[in-house]
């Protein structure tokens, strides 16, 4: 049985019920989960397993199961685990999880202003950076910094846009990173369509309108290599 990814259909889901499918070492399994896990750079979500006893684990991080279709709920060593069957009530920690959604959808607008093939990048809850194949020398801060708020600021509605895996073949264009490959695997693949802006494939996270964002700054730019300058954002509110 299959993991059902509510966060897939609605990102703004903070609850959920589940039932317990296993429960090991490794982390618990459900057959339902609001808890995005670790995958397209963005780290996996935290938060809370309520049990029925009023027991309450502490999910420490959320990563993809062996199999494609399964996810993982992390808890700390010695916790206490939930038995196959069991129902269960989910919580993600909201706040963090809005940081990676802004974040996420801010290196979407980076890779649109900043034309250059996207070599790797990385969404944490306090930061996030693109990697690009490109001279240091045409990277300047406040040019980039100035350009991507004046995206967020047209506050522009996020889509999602679903295309067969063979639509995309015919579309290789459309693939920028070159580090992470497309959410394959379903026959289907998901794309975040910021119109007049960005279309690419993503299966991660992000807010419904890019005014959600905030304004945000540049914290360095840097050489990682030859075929990688890396650019790290912030958000500049607190939230």
């Amino acid at each position: 049985m299959m993991t059902e990814l509510l966060f897939r259909d609605d990102a703004y889901l903070k609850t959920a019920t589940a039932r317990v499918l296993a429960a090991g070492e490794r982390g618990i399994e459900l057959d339902r989960t609001v808890f995005y896990p670790q995958g397209g750079g963005q780290a996996g979500d935290t938060g809370t397993l309520l049990r029925a006893s009023g027991e309450r684990l502490a999910i420490t991080d959320t990563r993809k199961g062996e199999a494609a279709d399964r996810v993982l709920h992390i808890v700390a060593p010695g916790s206490s685990l939930p038995q196959p069957g069991e129902a269960v009530a989910l919580e993600i920690d909201w706040q963090r999880r809005y940081r990676l959604m802004r974040l996420h959808t801010a290196l979407h607008l980076l890779s649109c202003v900043i034309v250059a093939p996207v070599t790797g990048g990385n969404i944490v809850a306090d930061k996030a950076r693109l990697d690009f194949d490109i001279e240091l020398s045409l990277l300047d801060a406040a040019r980039i910094e100035s350009e991507t708020n004046a995206l967020i600021a047209s506050g522009l509605a996020t889509e999602s846009v679903w295309i067969t895996d063979a639509e995309l073949d015919a579309q290789p264009e459309l693939v920028k990173t070159m580090s992470v490959q497309p959410p394959r695997g379903a026959g289907r693949v998901r794309l975040l369509r910021i119109p007049g802006i960005d279309l690419q494939p993503c299966g991660g996270t992000h807010v419904a309108n890019i005014a959600e964002i905030g304004a945000i700054r540049v914290l360095r730019i840097r050489s990682e290599g030859k075929h990688n300058k890396r650019v790290e954002i912030a958000l500049t509110g607190s939230g």
